[in-house]
């Protein structure tokens, strides 16, 4: 039968990859990494298999690692010992999160973007991404407040790009302002613009020791809600954001393509942790050919129009694409 055959182009390994039309690079992943005060050797996250909160030292030979790697950056979230209503350590110097991040910067050299996760979150008593007003809201304005302060040390102790992550109104404009008046032209900011109050940040709650009380949903973005997503990415390019983010990514994939299509900047996709304990569980029960999965889970975020990935998998994932 003559005609059109679009099957010759799937014929051999050879021809389906000369022929793909997506691809993964290892400098295309970025490793969320937990660093947590007071331990001395790495700690299991249960609810995350293959995943720990880092000792400082045991951070340096997961930087190292990293970097052998070949992934693009790390991004860094701090676990403190101590919390309190304002998040007082996430401005600290001598903080875990501004300590870790030191300690990584000297360990990766030129080889890594070292990241940090600019949220109040994990330093607060309450768990909020911000400052609780006297009716126990979260206010925008004190919140921003927090926010530059929080970006000057995070800048002053080496981090290359700030992970906004609080989903404040203008919190892009006030970082960027704080940022450029005290001349750190050069550190960029990733905008988590379209950060959804999702379910499937289940076991990163573990990770950080979460102690939220209630829910997030009057500042993340309502799951049902695909034209809002893009309503906070168009503002964050506004605010002049270097970089911006969709977050979770597999159940959100839509939102990806639709910033993908109108964003100046590289758009960048977050593959959460209920994404990741998902897939490990089915696979640990034999559901699954774990591998082809977690490849296949990633680069459907790549096709989808995210230029870098973060997930847990990034070093592993990258040894495979050597």
């Amino acid at each position: 039968m003559s005609g059109v055959h679009p099957r010759t182009l799937r014929a051999t390994p050879a021809m389906r990859r000369l022929v793909a039309q997506t691809r993964i690079h290892p400098a295309q992943l970025v490793l969320p990494m937990f660093v947590r005060e007071g331990i001395t050797s790495p700690v299991p996250i249960a609810s995350m298999p293959g995943v720990v909160q880092h000792s400082l030292d045991s951070l340096r030979r997961a930087i190292a690692e990293a970097a052998e790697a070949g992934i693009g950056g790390v991004m860094l979230f701090g676990v403190p010992e101590h919390k309190d209503a304002v998040g007082s350590g996430a401005t600290d110097p001598d903080g875990i999160l501004n300590v870790a991040t030191r300690v990584a910067v000297a360990e990766a050299g030129d080889a890594l973007v070292v990241q940090t996760d600019l949220c109040l979150d994990e330093f607060t008593d309450h768990g909020h991404c911000g400052v609780l007003d006297e009716r126990g809201r979260v206010d925008n304005a004190a919140s921003l407040l927090r926010y530059r302060e929080m970006a000057l040390v995070q800048a002053s102790s080496g981090s290359q790009l700030l992970g906004l992550s609080g989903m404040m109104d203008g919190q892009v404009a006030a970082v960027r302002a704080a940022l450029d008046d005290a001349g750190f032209e050069d550190t960029a900011i990733l905008g988590y613009a379209a950060k959804y109050a999702s379910a499937f940040y289940g076991p990163f709650r573990e990770a950080v020791q979460s102690s939220l009380q209630g829910d997030r949903r009057t500042y993340q973005l309502d799951p049902a809600n695909r034209r809002e997503g893009l309503r906070e990415v168009t503002l964050d390019l506004a605010e002049g954001a270097d970089v911006v983010m969709v977050k979770p990514a597999m159940s959100y994939l839509d939102v990806l393509a639709d910033a993908a299509a109108v964003s100046t900047v590289p758009v960048w996709a977050y593959q959460v942790s209920g994404e990741y304990s998902m897939i490990e569980a089915a696979a640990a029960h034999g559901w699954i050919d774990r591998r082809r999965v977690v490849e296949e889970s990633v680069l459907s975020i790549r096709r989808a129009g995210a230029e870098a990935v973060l997930t847990y998998w990034a070093v592993e994932l990258a040894a495979w694409l050597r």
